[in-house]
C-alpha cells in the first residue's frame, strides 16, 4: 500500500487536456462525482446551475451521489502553445436527467497540472458513446501581429469585459489563439462560443446553446 501511494504521488501530471479529461472522468467513477470535480477544478472555475456560480463554493462539502455522471471526450480544441483547450464529448446521468454533450475549458498551470475552469453541458437525446479515438484540432501560430490586433478589437465589446460569475464570461489562452465566451440569460438560456486562430482570422468552431431548465 505504501509503495502504491508513493508511486501515485510521483506520477507525472497528464500531458494533454484530453488526458486530464479522461483522468477526471475516471476519478468521478472511483472517488465520487463531486470529489473529482473539486479535485480537478481551478480555484476560479465556473459552472452553471443554470446561472453562473463559482464552482468551488458550490462544491464545498457537497456529498457525492450514489452514482456519478459518466462522460468521455471525443474532441479537443487546443491553443497554439498547447496550454489551453476546450474538450467536448458525450455524457450520461444515471437518473432521469438523460444524456447530452459537455464543453469544458481546461488550462495548464505553471506546475504542469491541468485544471478545468469552465464546465457546462448541452442536453440532448442520444446514446452515450466512448470513441476509439478523440480528434484534436490545434490553433495556428501564424501572423501574431494580426492576431493581437484582432484580440484588441474583441476587447472593445462590452460583453467581453464582464467578469464571471455574472451573466457572461470571456477567457483566452495566454498566446491569444483560443477565445472562449459564454453568456447566460435571465431564464437560464446559455450560449457558449469557442474561436480558434487559423492564421488569418478567428474562426468560430463552437456555437452551442443550452436551453433553460424545464
Amino acid at each position: 500500500m505504501l509503495l502504491a501511494l508513493v508511486l501515485a504521488a510521483a506520477a507525472p501530471p497528464p500531458a494533454t487536456a484530453l488526458d486530464a479529461e479522461r483522468a477526471f472522468a475516471a476519478d468521478a467513477q472511483t472517488s465520487g462525482q463531486w470529489t473529482a470535480f473539486r479535485k480537478w477544478a481551478d480555484p476560479t472555475a465556473v459552472m452553471f446551475t443554470p446561472q453562473a456560480i463559482w464552482a468551488q463554493e458550490f462544491l464545498k462539502d457537497r456529498k457525492d451521489p450514489p452514482q456519478s455522471v459518466r462522460w468521455w471526450p471525443d474532441r479537443s480544441l487546443v491553443s497554439c502553445d498547447g496550454r489551453t483547450a476546450v474538450n467536448s464529448g458525450s455524457y450520461r446521468y444515471p437518473g432521469p436527467e438523460g444524456t447530452g454533450r459537455f464543453l469544458t475549458l481546461w488550462m495548464r498551470q505553471p506546475s504542469g497540472d491541468w485544471r478545468w475552469t469552465v464546465d457546462g453541458n448541452i442536453p440532448e437525446t442520444g446514446r452515450f458513446r466512448v470513441p476509439a479515438r478523440a480528434t484534436t484540432r490545434r490553433a495556428s501560430c501564424a501572423n501574431p501581429v494580426l492576431r493581437k490586433r484582432q484580440i484588441a478589437a474583441s476587447y472593445a465589446s462590452a460583453l467581453n469585459r464582464t467578469a464571471p460569475p455574472g451573466d457572461s464570461g470571456y477567457s483566452r489562452s495566454a498566446d491569444g489563439t483560443l477565445l472562449f465566451n459564454w453568456t447566460v440569460a435571465a431564464d437560464g438560456l446559455r450560449r457558449t462560443r469557442v474561436q480558434l486562430w487559423n492564421g488569418r482570422r478567428f474562426e468560430l468552431v463552437v456555437d452551442a446553446t443550452t436551453p433553460p431548465s424545464p
